[in-house]
């Protein structure tokens, strides 16, 4: 196996995984089916046809129904494609060890013979309800099996990537834990997997699943790949994919259909409150909510199967062109904004903006800019960057006791570069008139989202490729004028406050009550700039 990265934005990645059986283009969803009852709900034929040309079953049931008999699960499934198998830990976590027996080494041997091109070892799953103790039982043996399995795991390991779930459920600190101690066997598992989020996923606490995702991925090698066990909600997928998550399952797409669940980008609906399909798949093009629910239980539930499965497939595209073209963030917004548990999830997602930068991609060759919309663009990586830099460069222009002058100046989105806009021309002019030496001054442009940019750097990535809402809102405004007096308190020269009417951030009456009401004013010059522009 390898793993070859080929985008990048946040900590979600574009890349190529290369299996015995083909190369698998990551992220990558890989439906659940059933190895013998598949058929019966939708036909790995048809599944094929909705462009997945990757699954995961189960060898343990496979081992139970043919009582162990060696075969292909290609051949069992009558499947040419890329096959992960689980390797029964599923089974464990709803009916209980009690009525589920599983010898890990025995397992692991069985899934050798199978000759899937990924498979996953014996974990001790954590249920979302489990006690600290059952927990950390759940990490140590999981960990313990992993040994156990490593003579099958070296010795297929040309054949057959592996993969080792990392234990701990909502502990944060034992999955943090198990990480470190899963870091050690680093050399013979080719994949990481982030173990039970199942039931959190299935109640929608999905801020709970992001603590678990950087939990495992802020430890296991970067170059890993990352697996998500029952990711299979659009509403998740694209959270994610943006904290590194590579490939996902789920049967969420038949249990849905089942229920008469209809999926969607924001959540999912019973069929039967639907008075329209609001899709344009092959499912929803061709029939209404009301002939679903005339049709056969088994014809319904295929179709809508259908349907879930398109949704998904249309999400793992969206997420991955989001990705090259360096739009994950704006994905995430757009998602925040369409369920209670999406914005959860993000505003959780933001906690860890820190790490997601140190793996967020300075370059984007799409060359696109980006789009800072509402509170949330503040912590984008770039952002965070970008004030990583301010707080360097304000501390150069404040050290000393030989102070420049200091110029500041309203920045219009509607207008840049900011240095060659028509507000900062203007300003210029009035300054020369002034017989001011131009090159003396330090010049800052003020603007929402970015709060101070060095006018010499404006021509420069993300402050002339991007596009600002000019509703700004009170809290960046707020956050703006906070810097803004943080520097006039430690400014001990001459400073130049240009305003502009036509800017709500700008207004000189807005500004005067902001700086003069926090700072001594004497040493200011304000100056209105947009009178006649």
């Amino acid at each position: 196996m390898s793993f070859e990265l080929r985008d990048k934005d946040l900590a979600g990645r574009v890349g190529k995984l290369k299996l015995r059986s083909g190369t698998l283009e990551t992220p990558a969803f890989f439906p659940v089916v059933h190895p013998f009852k598949q058929p019966e709900d939708l036909p790995l034929e048809r599944i094929v046809e909705l462009g997945f040309k990757q699954v995961i079953t189960n060898a343990y049931i496979i081992k139970r129904k043919l009582d162990g008999k060696v075969v292909k699960v290609h051949e069992v499934l009558n499947f040419n494609g890329i096959v992960m198998t689980d390797s029964g830990a599923y089974q464990l976590l709803v009916y209980g060890a009690e009525r589920v027996a599983i010898d890990p080494v025995e397992l692991v041997e069985f899934e050798e013979a199978l000759e899937p091109d990924i498979a996953v070892i014996v974990d001790i799953p954590t249920p979302d309800t489990a006690t600290r103790e059952e927990a950390r039982f759940s990490a140590e043996e999981t960990l313990r099996r992993a040994y156990l399995s490593l003579d099958v795991v070296r010795r297929s390991s040309d054949r057959i990537a592996w993969v080792l779930p990392v234990q701990g459920g909502v502990y944060v600190d034992l999955l943090k834990w198990s990480a470190e101690e899963s870091r050690k066997l680093s050399d013979f598992y080719s994949l990481y997997a982030v173990g039970s989020p199942v039931k959190a996923l299935e109640k929608y606490d999905f801020k709970k699943v992001v603590d678990m995702i950087y939990a495992v991925k802020s430890i296991v090698p970067v170059d890993k790949p990352v697996h998500l066990f029952g990711g299979g909600h659009p509403l998740l997928i694209p959270i994610a994919v943006a904290l590194g998550i590579d490939t996902f399952d789920s049967a969420s797409y038949i249990l849905y259909a089942k229920d008469d669940r209809y999926m969607t980008d924001y959540g999912t609906l019973k069929l039967s409150n639907l008075n329209y399909l609001p899709c344009n798949c092959p499912v929803c093009s061709r029939f209404e909510p009301g002939d679903l629910l005339e049709m056969s239980k088994l014809e319904r539930v295929r179709l809508l199967a259908e349907h879930n499965l398109s949704v998904i497939s249309k999400t793992m595209r969206e997420v991955k062109e989001a990705i090259k073209e360096g739009r994950l963030w704006e994905l995430l917004e757009r998602l925040a904004r369409s369920h209670p548990s999406a914005r959860d999830a993000f505003e959780r997602l933001v906690k860890y903006v820190r790490w997601i930068e140190r793996l967020d991609s300075r370059f984007r060759g799409s060359g696109r800019g980006v789009f800072l919309v509402d509170t949330t663009s503040y912590f984008r990586p770039e952002l965070v960057r970008h004030r990583d830099y301010l707080e360097k460069y304000l501390k150069h222009v404040l050290e000393g006791d030989h102070q420049r002058p200091l110029a500041l100046f309203p920045g219009d989105p509607r207008d840049r570069p900011f240095i060659e806009s028509r507000t900062y021309r203007r300003a210029l002019e009035y300054l020369h008139q002034r017989q001011a030496d131009l090159e003396q001054y330090v010049k800052l442009v003020y603007i929402p989202f970015f709060e101070l940019v060095p006018a010499e750097v404006s021509h420069a990535f993300p402050y002339s490729q991007c596009e600002i809402s000019l509703s700004a809102s009170r809290r960046l405004s707020t956050q703006m004028f906070s810097k803004l007096i943080d520097l006039i308190k430690r400014y001990k020269n001459e400073v130049v406050f240009f305003t502009c009417k036509k800017l709500a951030w700008s207004r000189p009456d807005l500004v005067r009550e902001k700086i003069c009401g926090s700072v001594d004013c004497s040493h200011i010059d304000f100056v209105e700039v947009c009178e006649d522009v």
